[in-house]
């Protein structure tokens, strides 16, 4: 008997353990940390709660103060995860309601990662999106026509709306980060190029590049968010980077390695009518956490950061059409209180005005910790009144509707710079120009020549 009494008391505990953290997971159902449990695993969680309401009820745990407090608390996560839901649906409301000047003004600053088609395209069709990034669940368990055939699905549905094509992007780097890879190719990391001759390197990372281009654009994708420019951190691991790996990724230590081969890297892929995005500017070699989850400060001096990390930043920019990607980081040196993905002195002060570059800015993904965890919405209007020209909301689509939501309020309320917007405006209708110069180029390259 005394076996079956531990059992059950066991059991108990366990479920009060249990309660809150159901009932916290429903309250947070939309969490990007949570992804994994949505659709299915809400169900699932719904119908757990039920049951175990059940057994309670029917062991006769509702008769006792203790035991209708543990029947109360197993009855909130339904309710809990439906105003979750609620919540989110009327978020999304308000952003599919915005006004066509609205959409105009805001809408082609947004890049987003899907997993439905129909509300990605409801999206393009309206105008709030300026472009759709593409990785590894849109291609699971589908041929790469699949992917083509929707991606060409969206830039008609743009065209009979008589908007301006998307920009389609993908992170094919090579090595451990080519997210379409299979079907496309699987290449190495640009870093296994460092170890050869200046001359190899160059023809090799220019192959890589053309090879990259030529499937992405195969695809209908436009833009590759690659090369990484940052520099190889030490050789010891850093215990608290989780997922960016900067150590695989990172072509090498020497500047001016990483200078030749991503420039040759961006010189192919640009050849193939596919634009780079040089990533992730001030430079995360250095740094000691995964802005995927935490914070994280960089505190070299800029005179440093300008002899060493920000040389291959400034020689590809000033060699090529490249975008650049700006990260979570938070460069002390020069804002001491923001990232620079959101600080307007890093964008406009450094990137803009110090070094004259007047090319697109981009943020790294909005869902990362360092920005999702903290004020969300104080970031993306300080990104935008800082001269950023995408915000990207890559891993969790839905996020979209929030940081849209913030944007789209603090313009309501006045709070969004119109000389920074117009300016931004200008920049990226300049891109979509260049574009597509350069893809009816590489078109015409392609083209049989007449005898």
């Amino acid at each position: 008997m005394y076996p079956m009494q531990f059992l059950r008391r066991t059991g108990l505990i366990l479920l009060w353990l249990a309660a809150p953290v159901a009932a916290f997971t429903a309250f947070n159902k939309n969490d990007p940390y949570l992804l994994a449990l949505r659709g299915a695993g809400n169900v699932a969680l719904v119908l757990a709660c039920i049951a175990i309401v059940m057994v309670l009820l029917r062991r006769g745990h509702g008769r006792q103060f203790a035991g209708k407090l543990l029947v109360m608390l197993w009855c909130l996560p339904p309710p809990l995860m439906a105003a979750a839901h609620l919540k989110f649906e009327l978020r999304k409301r308000d952003v599919l309601a915005a006004s066509a000047a609205e959409a105009r003004q805001l809408g082609p600053h947004f890049m987003v990662g899907y997993s439905s088609f129909t509300e990605v395209a409801r999206l393009a069709e309206q105008g709030l999106i300026g472009g759709v990034y593409v990785t590894r669940h849109n291609i699971r368990g589908r041929t790469a026509e699949a992917l083509r055939a929707e991606i060409a699905a969206l830039q008609d549905r743009r065209r009979a709306a008589a908007l301006p094509p998307l920009v389609v992007a993908a992170d094919q780097e090579g090595g451990i980060v080519g997210h379409l890879a299979p079907p496309l190719t699987k290449l190495p990391a640009l870093a296994t190029l460092s170890g050869l001759a200046p001359d190899d390197q160059q023809a090799r990372a220019e192959d890589f590049g053309r090879i990259h281009g030529r499937e992405l654009a195969g695809l209908g994708v436009n833009l590759n968010l690659a090369p990484v420019l940052d520099l190889k951190p030490p050789v010891r691991r850093n215990r608290l980077d989780f997922h960016t790996l900067i150590g695989q990724r990172a072509i090498a230590t020497d500047p001016v390695v990483v200078s030749t081969i991503a420039s040759a890297y961006v010189r192919g892929l640009e050849a193939s009518g596919v634009g780079a995005t040089l990533k992730h500017f001030p430079g995360i070699g250095r740094v000691r956490t995964d802005t995927h989850h935490f914070s994280a400060n960089l505190n070299t001096p800029v005179r440093e950061l300008e002899a060493s990390d920000w040389i291959p930043f400034r020689e590809v920019l000033a060699q090529s059409r490249s975008a650049l990607m700006v990260g979570h980081v938070t460069l002390t040196a020069v804002d001491p209180d923001r990232a620079a993905s959101h600080s307007k002195r890093v964008i406009q002060g450094v990137i803009r005005e110090k070094w004259g570059y007047q090319g697109l800015v981009m943020t790294d993904d909005l869902v990362m910790g360092a920005i999702y965890q903290n004020d969300v919405c104080k970031a993306v209007v300080e990104a935008i009144n800082a001269g950023v020209d995408r915000l990207l909301v890559a891993y969790d689509g839905a996020q979209f509707y929030r940081v849209f939501v913030c944007a789209l309020e603090a313009s309501r309320r006045g709070e969004l710079d119109a000389a920074m917007l117009r300016a931004s405006e200008g920049r990226l209708e300049r891109s979509l120009s260049a574009g597509r110069t350069i893809n009816s180029t590489v078109a015409a390259s392609d083209q049989p020549v007449a005898r």
